[in-house]
């Protein structure tokens, strides 16, 4: 484990902690009701299969065409950044790679989805919040805000199924937020 792993272990443990046992609370007192439908929406942030075929949609038509732009260059901005760089950089372990902890046996009771890489910062969270920033800054604000509840049901998902601690999923909005703004000021320049 490389010391970015460790220092945050160490300082997020108690808030990782409390907001995993709270989001595994809820998944217990509905006796895992919701495992289904938190595992349809992380499927939404799975390999960005279902944002870029939105986007290569918004593509086809002028008047959304920038937005499909922005998406597109928001979501390889987010992968780059946290699939190809700080994943390996600090090299967190998922929350279930230690069978002795509470992490783990919330991961059981979700399901056991397993996942690869590392653990920091959430790519599902990242690629979700990278693409609604985008339609975010790119669409009337009026509606388009309305995406950052999807940003944060999709975070939730990742905690509940076990497979993300809460501060990943906080490095994940951070980071796609960061890419979503980038990659529409860089359209913006274009």
């Amino acid at each position: 484990m490389s010391g970015a792993a460790l220092w945050l272990n160490r300082i997020f443990a108690s808030f990782d902690y409390a907001i995993g046992s709270a989001v595994h609370g809820f998944a217990e007192s509905t006796h895992g009701f919701f495992t289904p439908f938190m595992n349809f929406v992380s499927f939404f942030g799975k390999g960005g299969v279902a944002i870029l075929i939105a986007a290569f949609l918004l593509l086809l038509f002028r008047k959304t065409r920038k937005t499909g732009v922005c998406i597109i260059a928001a979501f390889i901005l987010g992968v780059i950044v946290t699939n190809l760089i700080l994943k390996n950089l600090i090299a967190r372990p998922r929350p279930y790679s230690d069978a002795g902890s509470a992490f783990y046996e919330w991961w059981r009771f979700a399901g056991s989805v397993e996942e690869g890489e590392f653990s920091f910062p959430s790519g599902h969270t990242t690629a979700i919040t990278a693409a609604l920033t985008a339609v975010f800054f790119t669409c009337p604000k009026k509606y388009s805000w309305c995406g950052y509840i999807f940003c944060i049901l999709m975070g939730i998902s990742r905690i509940y199924l076990g497979v993300h601690y809460a501060s990943d999923v906080l490095g994940g909005l951070i980071a796609g937020f960061a890419a979503g703004w980038l990659a529409f000021v860089f359209i913006e320049k274009l």
